[in-house]
């Protein structure tokens, strides 16, 4: 008796069925090309290989261009400790002078320099070699 409802039941939805298999079909076809698609096309290959580099030791500044921008001993020591990352009253402690002495030879390097920041001073003093 289930058997006859069952085939009685494919008989009339057959057009139904047909349908859904197609769009099974097809569902299952548009996920594989969607996986097949984001898969990269491209492999990396790493190849390491060594290589030498010869470094310049330049460990004495440009004394000729100190000398022409007029910079002094203490302006090149706090220039240094600018250059390393020290802020005004770190720079102050080390040098064993006052807050606004520092902000005195900071100015004058910036005037001295031409620019504005302190990073920028510590760029161009290093294009000029002036310090390391």
């Amino acid at each position: 008796m289930s058997w006859l409802e069952v085939s009685f039941m494919i008989y009339n939805f057959q057009l139904e069925l047909y349908v859904c298999f197609i769009a099974i079909l097809f569902t299952l076809l548009g996920i594989w090309i969607a996986i097949t698609l984001r898969k990269p096309k491209v492999e990396t290959h790493i190849i390491e290989k060594e290589i030498w580099v010869e470094k310049k030791l330049e460990t004495e500044p440009n004394q000729i261009e100190i000398e022409k921008l007029g910079i002094s001993k203490r302006e090149l020591d706090v220039l240094n400790l600018m250059a390393a990352g020290h802020s005004n009253d770190e720079i102050a402690l080390k040098l064993f002078i006052s807050l606004n002495t520092v902000k005195t030879h900071a100015s004058n390097l910036f005037s001295k320099l031409d620019v504005k920041r302190r990073t920028q001073t510590v760029e161009k003093a290093k294009c000029l070699k002036i310090i390391k």
